[in-house]
């Protein structure tokens, strides 16, 4: 797909039309300009010629009721995004707002590739189209979205809000900012940036470790970031938005699901404000170094966690046969 040249295109022609477009495009989910019918044939034409609607993707089923999406995109860079349908008609596309990542955290196979560039506003909006037509055809819509897929959406922070705005437009996909979720690794900048929007987004914290030394293990960036920072923007963005926060905790075997570790969380935790935060457990999902924690581990760090007055959930293991799993995407 290649939107980039509609406003030219539209230029000097009258107003409505580009309203117009963006509900065929995003509301409509037309495939093809000429479902456009309000627009004169000849503009439909010359859209079809220089603003082609097709996404070109390779899609591939979980046995969880996933499915996973490599597009390419017009530079021949490959991203992926995740379709996750849970009970009650709910949908969540995990979208990707980098073609790989700078920060290469050890346990993430994205930035185990390196990083190539930033995605535009519609290349992250084109994942969501692509998922939202396939779902139409179910008399399905696309309910949620979480920015956890390739790349620091932080980084890219411009065009993330962009993509954000086009996604919560009513003119378009209509998702309400509350269904809308942007997870960092804690980028401080970007943290306190987001306190300023007047959307209420869902933030999230990548945490994955109770201490700097385990973290610094795992995340390079926990040098320029280390977790006092990571705390004191947390706070301020509390302090502006008064929204929960999630936190995510990604659970290795043997490495930071200890009791003690729990316990050295608990106290890191105590130090945001008014205790609006939730901790994700997540079951680390297998990328060729470490190993994911038991159940029964899991469910011991949670315990530890729940009888210190520390709401805690478990993630819901979606894709992980397709390689479609947190941490797993590649663009392969």
């Amino acid at each position: 797909m290649n939107l980039i040249n509609l406003e030219k295109i539209l230029s000097g022609k009258p107003s409505f039309y580009l309203k117009e477009v963006r509900r065929a495009v995003f509301k409509k989910l037309i495939k093809d300009w000429n479902e456009a019918t309000i627009l004169p044939q000849e503009l439909r034409a010359e859209l079809n010629e220089k603003c082609p609607l097709d996404i070109e993707a390779d899609i591939l089923a979980s046995d969880d009721n996933a499915a996973k999406a490599v597009l390419e995109l017009k530079d021949g860079c490959k991203i992926e995004t995740v379709l996750m349908r849970h009970e009650a008609g709910r949908n969540t596309v995990c979208v990707s707002s980098q073609v790989g990542c700078p920060l290469a955290c050890k346990f993430c196979a994205t930035g185990q590739n390196g990083f190539k560039r930033n995605l535009e506003p519609l290349e992250i909006v084109e994942q969501v189209l692509l998922f939202a037509r396939i779902l139409k055809q179910k008399n399905e819509r696309v309910s949620n979205i979480v920015f956890m897929g390739m790349g620091e959406p932080f980084l890219n922070y411009d065009n993330v809000i962009q993509a954000i705005l086009i996604l919560n437009d009513k003119n378009g996909f209509n998702i309400g900012a509350r269904h809308i979720s942007v997870s960092t690794i804690g980028i401080a900048e970007g943290i306190e940036k987001l306190g300023e929007f007047p959307f209420q987004i869902n933030l999230a914290i990548s945490l994955h470790a109770p201490n700097n030394e385990l973290r610094g293990k795992i995340i390079s960036a926990n040098k320029k970031y280390p977790i006092e920072k990571i705390i004191e923007a947390a706070n301020r963005y509390l302090e502006k938005t008064d929204r929960q926060i999630m936190v995510e905790y990604l659970m290795i075997k043997d490495f930071n699901d200890s009791e003690s570790c729990a316990q050295e969380l608990i106290k890191i935790l105590q130090k945001l404000k008014r205790g609006l935060f939730i901790v994700n457990l997540i079951a680390y999902n297998p990328t060729g170094i470490f190993k994911p924690s038991s159940s029964e581990q899991i469910k011991k760090f949670r315990q530890v966690l729940e009888k210190n007055g520390i709401k805690a959930t478990q993630r819901w293991k979606f894709g992980r046969d397709i390689k479609g799993a947190c941490g797993q995407l590649a663009g392969k």
